[in-house]
């Protein structure tokens, strides 16, 4: 402020004769010194009314928008990567013909008064844990609406070269041909499971890939496989469809066709009752 004032003192550029014979100022002078030192005023206090800018309290620390300071934009939050997608267990059309016993058993399920024992072998080279396939077969026979809900029948899972009554063998298409054919002279073409006399033959296909004729989760299919030939076991032969809309005996060759009766995996219903019907021709 002080620079300023001096400027207009001590200039006397632009004054003229009065009409008495004295020197003033003009007015049209002094207005046009007068811009120039506002705008000098303006010019030298600018910086410093900005540098004492007072920020409210709890107010962000940015600039203020006459400052001209270009906002920083926000920094994108990446997008998550997609989940990647499960890969489906391959079903080669043969394979090596060894198997791999699961090493562990299990507690006996059911009320029978002989459990009837089992181990669950896997053919080496595909894609299926022998411990988890035991597991899910041992809690397959004994869900509450499998066999053992009659209370004459017992399953128990056993180990590696333990005691057993049979054994569940999941194999590829082509061994399950084989092992079947050797057993009970039977052709199962690459799709079908079977029973035979010193176990059950899965197919590895329907294992993986369930049944174009039953809409439901894989793991209701197994269920089907599981029971269908464990009722063999326990002396039950193929039946067919009761009738239109009622449900599907599980003995009952459900991959060849349902004939009007709902998918069903189970030996009971809801009630404890049996599924059956008509014997099969």
């Amino acid at each position: 402020m002080r620079l300023v004032r001096q400027q207009e003192c001590a200039s006397t550029t632009g004054s003229v004769a009065s009409p008495g014979g004295g020197r003033h100022r003009s007015s049209r002078t002094r207005g046009r010194w007068f811009a120039v030192g506002t705008l000098l005023a303006v010019g030298l206090l600018g910086p410093a009314a900005f540098l004492v800018y007072d920020m409210p309290k709890d107010t962000p620390h940015r600039a203020p928008s006459s400052w001209g300071v270009a906002s920083v934009p926000p920094t994108p939050t990446p997008a998550p990567s997609p989940s990647p997608t499960p890969t489906e267990i391959e079903v080669p059309p043969t394979g090596t013909g060894t198997f791999v016993t699961a090493p562990a058993g299990g507690a006996p399920a059911g009320d029978g008064p002989r459990p009837l024992r089992y181990v669950v072998r896997v053919e080496t080279g595909i894609a299926i844990s022998p411990a988890r396939a035991a597991d899910e077969i041992s809690e397959i026979l004994a869900a509450p609406r499998g066999w053992t809900d009659n209370r004459s029948y017992a399953f128990r899972l056993v180990g590696a070269g333990e005691p057993h009554d049979l054994t569940v063998t999941i194999a590829t298409p082509g061994t399950a041909d084989a092992l079947c054919w050797a057993g009970i002279r039977q052709d199962t073409g690459g799709e079908y499971n079977c029973e035979v006399s010193d176990g059950v033959v899965v197919n590895l296909k329907r294992w993986v890939k369930g049944s174009p004729t039953f809409d439901g989760p894989i793991h209701d299919y197994r269920a089907l496989i599981i029971n269908h030939e464990m009722g063999h076991f326990l002396g039950y032969a193929h039946t067919t469809c009761a009738g239109p809309g009622q449900l599907a005996p599980v003995m009952m060759q459900q991959i060849k066709g349902l004939h009007g009766c709902i998918a069903n995996a189970w030996p009971y219903d809801e009630n404890g009752q049996l599924v059956t019907g008509p014997p099969a021709k």
